[in-house]
């Protein structure tokens, strides 16, 4: 019997037991045919009760005998009142309230309950989230499992539904489907409802039939399950973390404890169950038994060593035209091979994601996914079960920020990232682009912090490295950005970890660790030395931190850091700063204000700075004691110069004609980020570039803007050298010889220059290649979003891990599985099984 119907039932026996009440009270004061008529109700009360019994239950039904005999007592007291036969009330109420007593006890512990759940996947290919659940249920034999896929629409640019898509037919043959048109969730009202789209109308691709958003589902059932259609590696996206559907399921299916610290605050925790991902359940099933292959397939894979390539959405967004070059590279790279075979499968929303938000490159990709199609390259992979591809898989090539890796993971399958932006195999030189160098200032550029988290050390200007030391366990994790020297300790400042790494003399480590808080990204982005304080600026980490470096105290600083941190449109912008004379200044990144705290005494004042422009500051110079400001971004951008003393500004906005700046990815315009930072040669002003399309020199005095181009030229900065970069001063103002140093990011070079004069020099930047190579990591835990894989670059090309050896450590599957057990929940494949057992004492509740 279904739940409500059992209730329905339990309610109607204790509407009988109070009528009994009623007629125990009217008998007492000589209502005789009021008594009568109440009899006369609980025997049809109960006559109905028996007929809803048998139908559910049969007509061998525990309960039955004892209301039949229930309505032989209602009928003898019935006549024996009518009659006016010498019963008293008590009797009679006696007598009806243990016969009632035993229909309530069967009704109650004879009769059990059963769950009617339902299961709304729309996608075939994302049925492994819920697989697991729904086989638990089915196997229950007091539930009823329905699967019924739902239909769902492309949507085009406009965000109007264009095409219609049902995939009932594509499911595994062992999954009973029953069509969503003959099953109506207003009749039924199942019990339970599993759905793991939770998008409702906001997803701007596609969007399941609207009949069936959470809202909807809501007014039909009282436990509404969302689960993830993805499974991560440890991170989630910033789009996953507030969706509308969260306030109407009654459940979240969480992956571990530490993702739901990844929602957004406002989604009750209690919501959340940390049970881990079906997902997983599956991938690890298939994979202890795989599949045969597709008969297509069979061929093409016999006696091979079979790659899954992966192509995601978001590496596609990033950068349209690197990511369907890498397509080909890829490709081509398998061509011709005996050995190997290459399954692509791209993201089931790829192609529908091209229609409607990369249009213009649309045709691009059906080339590309047609010459791989029609030059049997390997095999196109559109099969609605991931799962078994995996398992049919020996190892994982593709993007980083997708689902797929965190399923190869937890199958002990190696994974090979590749890197969108290489499309040739690396020369001689291309090890330069790896070296990506944080520079410290400060240090006269003592030390570098590259691959990934190692720390390599110059004596100072000397640019010739050696490695230190490592300085996280994860690799790629970004943990640290400056080093700060104070006698024969190194102070290794934070960017993503929440501590400072302190490096003594002999090279014993300690850290002072911060208040610990949950973030989504970026801690801190910069850090500075004032006399015995380290300062820290944040990003995301919710306060200012001075740490005294004399005595250990560390102090947070909260009030008004929203000045310099700004949410945008779901963006973070964060304000320049800089330190003068004691006091850390923290500018705006959309309007006139900025912070500024006293390091000694830790006050803090907010000032406006009295401009007419108000575009926020994205960089800072001090010349001469004013601080020259480079603008982040408005409809009118201005080169501002501030004095603090006197509070008085000049502003220059009179660009070139040509000036423009470019969105990151180059198709249109933009109006942010235009400089990263500037020199001073006297009355000129030197401005580097950011997002802007050239270089610029200022007249302070005229405020005339020129365009300025570099002796160095400008070539470079593809590839293995990619940058978003291009130049950026070490020091705002020249030395003696009227020489200051310049890094050129698209060729990884030093020069010193004289702009005035149009002369520059090369610093030679060297590292010991084999030096850097036993230093390369291989296969390494890569980061907290990523635990364990190897990463594309100038070291290991595909071909390294085609054939091998990789350069670094090589692949170890134990190390890989422990590292993914740390974020998966029943990672022995239980995940749905215990999803299951909870929704069922949550309706059950003391009867389970």
């Amino acid at each position: 019997m279904r739940k409500a119907q059992k209730k329905q039932a339990e309610d109607l026996v204790k509407l009988l037991g109070q009528a009994h009440l009623e007629i125990k009270k009217n008998m007492e004061t000589g209502q005789k045919e009021a008594s009568l008529a109440l009899l006369a109700q609980c025997q049809e009360g109960a006559i109905e009760l028996g007929k809803m019994i048998e139908g559910e239950e049969g007509e061998k039904a525990a309960p039955i005998p004892h209301l039949e005999s229930y309505c032989e007592t209602v009928y003898e007291a019935f006549e024996a009142l009518r009659h006016g036969q010498s019963k008293s009330s008590g009797r009679i109420y006696k007598n009806l309230r243990k016969s009632l007593i035993k229909v309530e006890n069967s009704v109650k512990y004879d009769i059990k309950v059963r769950l009617e759940i339902v299961f709304l996947p729309y996608k075939a290919s994302m049925w492994d989230s819920l697989e697991s659940v729904w086989m638990a249920a089915d196997e229950d034999p007091d539930c009823d499992a329905y699967v019924v896929p739902i239909p769902y629409y492309d949507r085009n640019q406009d965000g109007n539904f264009v095409k219609r898509h049902y995939e009932g037919e594509d499911f595994p043959d062992y999954v009973p489907i029953t069509r969503y048109d003959a099953y109506c969730l207003a009749e039924r009202r199942p019990d339970v409802i599993y759905i793991h789209n939770p998008y409702d109308d906001g997803n701007y691709v596609t969007s399941v039939d609207p009949r069936f958003y959470s809202w909807e589902l809501k007014k039909y059932t009282d436990c509404l399950v969302y689960i993830p259609y993805y499974s991560t590696t440890g991170g989630m996206s910033e789009g996953q973390s507030l969706l509308s559907s969260y306030f109407y399921v009654d459940y979240i299916v969480a992956q571990c404890e530490k993702m739901i610290d990844l929602f957004d605050p406002a989604v009750p925790r209690d919501k959340f169950l940390p049970f881990g991902s079906p997902k997983f359940d599956r991938v690890i099933r298939m994979c202890k038994n795989p599949p045969d292959p597709p008969e297509t397939w069979r061929e093409k894979m016999e006696g091979k060593k079979v790659y899954f390539y992966n192509t995601s959405i978001n590496g596609m967004l990033a950068d349209t035209e690197a990511f369907l070059k890498k397509m080909r590279y890829v490709f081509d790279a398998f061509r011709g091979r005996d050995d190997v075979c290459l399954v692509w499968r791209p993201h089931p929303l790829l192609e529908s994601t091209f229609k409607s938000m990369r249009n213009i490159d649309y045709p691009e990709y059906i080339k590309v996914r047609d010459y791989f199609i029609d030059s049997e390259l390997g095999i196109f992979d559109d099969t609605p079960d991931i799962t078994e591809t995996i398992a049919l898989c020996d190892g994982y090539i593709g993007d980083a920020g997708t689902s797929v890796t965190s399923l190869f993971g937890i199958a002990g399958k190696p994974m090979f990232i590749l890197n969108n932006r290489i499309h040739s195999e690396p020369n001689d030189d291309s090890w330069r682009g790896e070296i990506k160098i944080g520079w410290n200032y400060a240090q006269k550029r003592r030390f570098v912090i590259i691959q990934g988290n190692r720390l390599y050390v110059s004596e100072s200007s000397v640019h010739n490295y050696s490695y230190l030391c490592d300085l996280s366990d994860y690799v790629y994790s970004g943990d640290y950005n400056m080093v700060w020297e104070d006698g024969k300790k190194l102070y290794i400042c934070p960017q993503c970890a929440q501590d400072i790494l302190v490096i003594e003399e002999d090279g014993t480590r300690s850290t002072v660790q911060l208040r610990p808080v949950t973030l989504k990204s970026q801690a801190f982005h910069w850090s500075y030395k004032w006399e015995r304080w380290l300062i820290l600026c944040p990003v995301q980490y919710p306060a200012i931190v001075r740490y005294d470096i004399r005595n250990g105290e560390l102090r947070y600083f909260t009030e008004h850091i929203d000045v310099f941190v700004k949410e945008i449109n779901g963006a973070l912008k964060v304000g320049c700063s800089t330190l003068q004379n004691g006091k850390y200044y923290n500018f705006s990144p959309i309007d006139r204000q900025v912070y500024i705290l006293d390091v000694e005494t830790g006050e803090s004042v907010i000032k406006e700075l009295p401009t007419k422009n108000q575009c926020g500051y994205a960089g800072v110079v001090i010349y001469k004691d004013e601080f020259w400001l480079m603008p982040y971004g408005g409809e009118r951008l201005s080169v501002t110069c501030w004095n603090p003393k006197t509070n008085e500004v000049k502003e220059y906005d009179q660009f070139p004609e040509e000036f423009r700046c470019m969105a990151l990815n180059g198709n249109y315009e933009c109006a942010e980020l235009p400089f990263i930072n500037c020199a001073f040669y006297g009355r000129y002003l030197y401005l580097t570039p950011n997002l802007g399309n050239m270089y610029v020199k200022l007249d302070t005095v005229t405020g005339e803007m020129t365009q300025w181009i570099p002796p160095f030229g400008e070539n470079g900065g593809k590839e293995y050298f990619y940058t978003l970069s291009r130049s950026v001063f070490l020091h705002g103002i020249p030395d003696e010889r009227g020489m200051t140093p310049i890094f050129f990011h698209p060729t990884r070079t030093l020069y010193e220059i004289n702009p005035e004069a149009g002369v520059y020099s090369e610093f030679k930047i060297h590292f010991d290649m084999e030096e850097l190579k036993q230093h390369e990591p291989g296969f390494c835990r890569y980061s907290r979003k990523l635990r364990y894989c190897c990463r594309e670059n100038a070291f290991n090309a595909i071909k390294n891990f085609i054939e091998g050896p990789i350069t670094g450590d090589q692949f170890d599957r134990e190390k890989q599985i422990e590292e993914y057990k740390e974020i998966v929940a029943n990672h022995d494949g239980t995940c749905g099984l215990k999803i299951h057992e909870f929704i069922c004492q949550r309706e059950w509740g003391s009867e389970w």
